[in-house]
């Protein structure tokens, strides 16, 4: 621990409340308040950034690929660039996010790819989309992972999971409400003042993107030090309780590349990193539930709505285990035990071609790969907390590397393969093995270093008692696996 950092906790240890009952009371407070207005503005942030995102899965249903003479695997090719696009961006952003206010960088991201949406609906050909889409992907990038290191810069790791899946579900409820979005313009406004129903789509979609953007300014925090609607003991205790787990804080602000390269260097985050490429590619199935469920061969209304439940019924699920997984303070179960549904789910859609069969794998697949997503996000907050520019360059590796999935995925669905999709199902059944095995493996590697870290601080408390001849006899102090972070720190299992 450094100077900086004892410093910062003396400034802010002296506005605290000196009884526990006071103290309970103003984390209760600040807690109430950050969920009054951190969470509603970021949730309906990842709402509109998943609803612009896939308006072209739901445009396809509504002739989007007959209207601009796509042809081949021209669809494909328009879902996945966007991710080219996406990829581009995380890294730089998620540093620069550190050195910004995030109540100004982020809405203006918002704004800018809501234009670029709307803008979609101008789109003639083949290649204008592709470059709509890129440039979408491109202005989307910054959202994710600067919402995730928002979060973790102000909610402690036990309280993450919870407030991840809350910010998540947003993503998924955005599916299930964008098909009922497309169903009703489909049904209402095809043809109106001679646009068709997948440019209204674009049109309204980026349109409501870009008001909204304007309003979470007024909202949106930026960290715990410089966020004007907080009191003064209020930051001070925002401070102090992120401070007293991991014995630093985020004030303290450090070199830039270092920050990168030490994320670059800690194998846990390659092993998260790689559950979350795995998961990604299993669940990149959410791109083609509208091409799914046309496979039921119902209308087109008919087919927007029956994409909605699977949606819903995930974001239930990732719900149920975040809150789970932060009452109980554990994660490796609450990631196996739903992807060992969805493996389920992804064999029951490759062995079977019955509508109704079909139709509850992807409740079973849906519930499973996103109903523990945001888990791993939790997890890797608190297994890489500190310093601020580690844990900022560690959520922008992760999703930029997870979302290559998405770039190649798309092409695991060609309409020859349909509508089985047998060689995607049985992609996502081996994806989800693997991350199982991962989840296994990074428990067991973090329990090892909990033991080394608990031999430590016993070994220090030891150094506290007993004479030095004693203590001269004793052996050396275990090497902390992370030397800037506390003896008294625990890894999240």
């Amino acid at each position: 621990m450094n100077e900086s950092s004892h410093a910062v906790r003396a400034d802010t240890s002296a506005m605290l409340p000196a009884t526990e009952e006071a103290y309970a009371a103003l984390e209760k407070r600040l807690v109430r308040k950050l969920d009054c207005r951190l969470m509603p503005v970021l949730t309906c942030m990842i709402v509109l950034n998943y609803l612009d995102r896939n308006a072209l899965p739901n445009a396809r249903v509504q002739g989007i690929e007959s209207h601009l003479g796509l042809t081949g695997d021209e669809f494909n090719t328009c879902i996945s660039i966007l991710f080219a696009g996406y990829l581009a961006l995380q890294i730089p952003s998620n540093l620069i996010l550190t050195r910004v206010r995030p109540s100004i960088y982020l809405p203006v991201c918002m704004a800018l790819w809501g234009v670029v949406s709307a803008c979609t609906a101008a789109a003639t050909n083949f290649q204008q989309l592709v470059v709509c889409r890129f440039f979408l992907g491109f202005l989307e990038a910054p959202f994710f992972p600067g919402a995730l290191l928002l979060l973790s810069s102000w909610y402690t790791p036990k309280e993450m999971a919870t407030r991840t899946a809350v910010m998540y579900t947003g993503s998924l409820l955005s599916s299930a409400f964008g098909g009922l979005v497309g169903a009703g313009i489909q049904y209402g406004l095809d043809g109106a003042h001679g646009l068709h129903s997948w440019q209204w789509l674009f049109i309204i979609e980026g349109t409501v993107t870009v008001v909204v953007s304007l309003g979470s300014v007024l909202v949106l925090p930026d960290f715990p030090s410089n966020t004007a609607w907080l009191t003064a003991e209020e930051r001070a205790m925002a401070i102090h309780r992120l401070h007293a787990h991991s014995g630093t804080v985020d004030e303290e602000r450090g070199p830039l590349l270092q920050g990168l390269r030490m994320a670059v260097l800690d194998y846990k985050l390659w092993l998260l990193t790689l559950i979350v490429v795995l998961k990604t590619s299993a669940g990149a199935v959410t791109q083609f539930i509208p091409t799914l469920v046309a496979t039921f061969h119902f209308g087109k209304v008919q087919t927007l709505l029956l994409t909605a439940p699977p949606f819903v019924f995930a974001a239930i699920v990732a719900l149920a285990v975040s809150v789970s997984s932060d009452k109980r303070g554990e994660r490796c179960l609450h990631l196996i035990i739903p992807l060992t549904f969805a493996l389920i789910g992804f064999i029951i859609a490759a062995t079977t071609q019955g509508l109704v069969p079909r139709y509850f794998s992807l409740f079973l697949a849906l519930g499973g790969v996103y109903g523990c997503y945001d888990i791993t996000y939790a997890w890797m907050s608190s297994t890489i907390p500190r310093p601020l520019e580690k844990r900022s360059s560690a959520f922008a590796i992760a999703n930029m590397v997870g979302n290559i999935a998405q770039v190649y995925s798309p092409y695991m669905y060609p309409k020859s393969s349909g509508p089985r999709y047998l060689p995607a199902m049985i992609a996502n059944s081996g994806a989800v093995i693997l991350s199982i095995a991962c989840c296994a493996t990074l428990y067991y590697s973090l329990r090892r270093e909990n033991k080394i870290l608990e031999a430590a601080q016993m070994h220090r408390n030891d150094d506290g008692d007993g004479d030095s001849d004693t203590n001269k006899n004793r052996p050396q102090e275990p090497e902390l696996p992370v030397p800037a972070l506390d003896s008294s720190f625990r890894y999240i299992l």
